[in-house]
């Protein structure tokens, strides 16, 4: 077991290294010795255990100890090794240490990442090269500097700027006056009038309104009283009622008097300043039906049409409170795919089920000469096309809207990057959600970009990245290691700080985790759909005989193997079928393990079963694999596989099914940003077990709530779920205890509403600070115009798009 780690600075391994030169000395020979240029964290600790067992020694928590655990890799250029060394969350330092003199010396991040390109370019001087570094337009900006921050940016931000924005500066409370004013839907003031002239003036029209609403019923309306405030320059806006107008009138007057942050953020939360919304979703196939499973469609749809749903209801319940008589627009703005393949991709309107008035926007990709692309195409090859969508999503929102939206939310690499172009033309707000960033998912993807870019393209999708992370005003994410990683693992937004694609460029310096517009916002799933398998007047038993036919019928075109003993409990899982999600992986774990295949028989609901119905490269793959193991363990009468894609109603009620039959939930991905399908089986009452690979290692409490699982260690996963079967059949309650706990950790902290309220009021603070301080970055969007038109313009143009 490694040992924990406390510092393992550089100071510390240098003093170390002069006392203890032999044991320095016999680690770095054994590193060269293993004949590897590139080495990586674990690769560097087996070979430190390896050391010490030849000296007759064990790990005992020593500086060195410390040290190894801490270095992230090692590239080999004998004599000399450098490092990179990663001793706790947000800290991160670079060194060479030469085998024959035991020298250290410190390396920039440039020089560190030269010596990896010369090991990937096998040249001794690698020629020029353009340096990405965005840290010198962020200097004078305000940033975090302890790791519990991280991800909470608002919080930060409200505290530091609060202070500074109004001192006793006329020009400063300037700011918020015009903040005030600049409120207006459709040619209708909101707020304030023009005719405040000072800060002063405001203060005495909040103390003669506060005269007036004070002697009026609490729950006198607007409209009785409008025409009196409106006559002292005050707009509608400020509330419904005569209650709500006098205490959000006496919250700004508190600002004014001695600002706090607290009190900053409930006032900005009234502010109505979002009307229109506008989310961007490019890529799959996003509809509500017939959909999932298909290639690169899953849970970022089901995300974002919840997302909508929640999002709506709270702003249409924030407009009320304002007491203004106004609908909110929500826009979905994707592809629209003419070869539509029975699903509603081909429609350019579609209305969204369960909202008054958000809808779905369909806008065609074209080819250079001017015509629709009818066929789908795959996420990795959608870049040459987007700049020109952009420019026709603008148009076509601009008309449905007739005027610009007030905030612009990307998704996923291509939606951040086309809402990148349009708040920059359009003059909005913009929220990005990366949902997944590929960096982390494929190991050495930049380092050797040259070997896969015909296939995924990944160079384009990490500069497109970059410009996009850094152009947003705010980002928001699912969990905390999305960001910033563990002390062992590092984020998905961490990975783009500094790297190299050798060759193209290098990034010096491509993010800050302590950037305080990272904001952790988790979602949760449909509470109307996922709720609690006891939830009898809820249930759906109308949908059971369906379901019943499903996971216990007979093999056919859509489904290989049947249980040949079906009162087993059921592992179920549900994912799209690619690499990532690791299906055949946990096919292969079970297939392997005689004694979990004795405890319970595994549902998988995955992708097709034949591959000549996709056109997905991965997928197909992937199909070819699973029917290989199947065929090697003997699995048609264990394992039941549906090539089927479920609504989700039908899903909702089959995690309930699965649950009345004291089953359990298994996501086995390689890595998983966040883990909707294990919100949702949790919010259903079933156990789940999960990657301890991104979100689920923070929705899940081990041993409690759900399990974790290692999917490099499948054996050992498929002894632990084994061993919980074993444990629910010999021990009355367990199943029950573990499934009350994920309920109740679902119910505290992924819900929908809860994630709205705070999308909403995120959006006003950081709309706010964009207007009243330089959080508009001019300079940083300059720079990265520059970048896209040098670098991604480019690599987009070159990317060659597979029918």
């Amino acid at each position: 077991m490694t040992p924990e780690l406390h510092d393992g600075s550089l100071e510390e391994f240098r003093a170390y290294a002069e006392r203890h030169r032999e044991a320095v000395y016999l680690w770095l020979r054994a590193l060269i010795a293993t004949d590897r240029r590139h080495l990586l964290r674990s690769d560097l600790w087996d070979v430190h255990v390896t050391v010490l067992k030849e000296r007759d020694q064990e790990p005992d928590d020593d500086i060195f100890d410390r040290f190894v655990i801490a270095a992230e890799e090692a590239v080999i250029d004998a004599p000399w090794i450098g490092l990179s060394v990663r001793p706790r969350v947000g800290v991160r330092y670079y060194l060479r240490v030469n085998l024959e003199t035991l020298h250290i010396d410190p390396l920039s991040v440039s020089e560190y990442l030269v010596y990896k390109e010369r090991m990937v370019l096998a040249q001794s001087e690698p020629p020029w090269t353009l340096e990405f570094d965005i840290a010198p337009f962020n200097r004078e900006f305000p940033r975090m500097r302890e790791t519990r921050s991280i991800g909470r940016g608002v919080e930060f931000l409200n505290r530091r700027l609060s202070s500074e924005l109004f001192q006793e500066s006329v020009q400063r409370a300037q700011h918020l006056l015009d903040f005030l004013r600049v409120h207006t839907y459709r040619g209708q003031q909101l707020m304030l009038g023009e005719q405040f002239g000072s800060v002063a003036e405001l203060r005495s029209v909040l103390r003669r309104a506060d005269r007036i609403l004070s002697r009026l019923p609490e729950d006198t309306p607007w409209d009785e009283f409008g025409a009196r405030l409106k006559a002292l320059g005050l707009e509608p806006g400020w509330g419904r009622d005569a209650a709500r107008v006098l205490e959000t009138l006496r919250l700004l007057g508190d600002i004014l008097e001695a600002p706090d942050p607290n009190s900053l953020e409930r006032f900005l939360a009234r502010v109505p300043m979002i009307f229109n919304l506008l989310i961007v979703s490019p890529h799959g196939y996003f509809g509500q039906a017939n959909v999932l499973g298909r290639p690169d469609t899953g849970g970022q749809v089901v995300y974002i049409l919840d997302q909508v749903r929640a999002l709506e209801r709270e702003m249409t319940s924030r407009i009320a409170e304002t007491g203004l008589d106004i609908e909110p627009n929500i826009i979905v703005v994707t592809r629209l795919i003419p070869e539509a393949d029975g699903t509603t991709c081909n429609e350019p309107h579609e209305p969204i089920s369960g909202t008054r008035s958000a809808r779905i926007l369909r806008v065609p990709f074209r080819n250079p000469d001017g015509e629709v692309v009818p066929h789908w195409i795959s996420r990795f090859e959608i870049w040459p096309y987007l700049e020109r969508f952009a420019g026709e999503v603008q148009q076509a929102v601009a008309a449905e809207l007739d005027g610009r939206p007030d905030l612009i939310v990307g998704n996923y690499s291509d939606g951040n990057l086309v809402a990148t172009l349009l708040a920059g033309r359009m003059g909005v707000t913009q929220c990005n959600i990366a949902h997944a960033l590929e960096k982390t998912k494929y190991l050495f993807s930049d380092l050797y970009w040259r070997d896969n870019d015909a296939q995924y393209h990944f160079a384009t999708q990490y500069t497109a990245d970059l410009i996009a992370m850094n152009a947003a005003d705010f980002i928001v994410t699912s969990t905390y290691q999305e960001i910033a990683g563990t002390d062992d693992s590092i984020g998905q937004y961490e990975s783009y700080e500094s790297y190299t694609l050798p060759g193209l460029y290098r990034v010096v310096r491509g993010t800050d985790i302590f950037d305080p517009k990272f904001n952790i916002v988790s979602p949760g799933a449909d509470a109307d759909v996922y709720f609690p398998f006891t939830d009898q007047e809820r249930r759906l038993p109308g949908l059971h005989e369906e379901i019943h036919g499903l996971v216990f019928g007979e093999a056919d075109e859509h489904a290989r193997g049947s249980f040949e003993n079906p009162d087993r409990p059921l592992l179920f899982t549900m994912a799209r079928l690619d690499h990532i999600k690791n299906i055949t992986g946990l096919v292969e774990w079970y297939g392997q393990s005689e004694r979990l295949r004795e405890q319970a028989n595994l549902l998988v609901i995955a992708g097709y079963t034949d591959a000549g119905r996709t056109d997905d490269h991965e997928e197909r793959e992937q199909i070819g694999r699973m029917h290989e193991l199947f065929d090697q363990y003997g699995l048609d009468g264990q394992v039941r596989w549906l090539g089927v894609r479920l609504d989700k109603t039908l899903s909702g009620e089959l995690y309930r099914y699965v649950a009345d039959l004291r089953g359990a939930f298994v996501q086995p991905a390689l890595f998983e940003a966040f883990g909707l399908t294990v919100i949702e089986a949790m919010s259903s009452g079933l156990p789940t077990f999960a990657t301890r690979y991104g979100g689920p290692l923070e929705i899940i409490e081990d041993g409690r709530s759900g399990f974790h699982i290692d999917p490099n260690h499948g054996a050992e996963a498929a002894e632990r779920m084994a061993e919980f079967f074993e444990r629910c059949a010999g021990e009355d309650g367990y199943w029950e205890s573990i499934s009350n706990a994920a309920l109740t950790r679902v119910a505290r902290r992924y819900t929908w509403s809860l994630y709205a309220e705070r999308m909403m009021t995120l959006s006003r603070i950081y709309g706010f600070w964009k207007y009243v301080t330089n959080l508009e970055r001019a300079e940083t969007r300059r720079y990265l115009e520059m970048f896209y038109g040098l670098q991604f313009r480019p690599l987009a143009e070159a990317v060659v798009t597979s029918v």
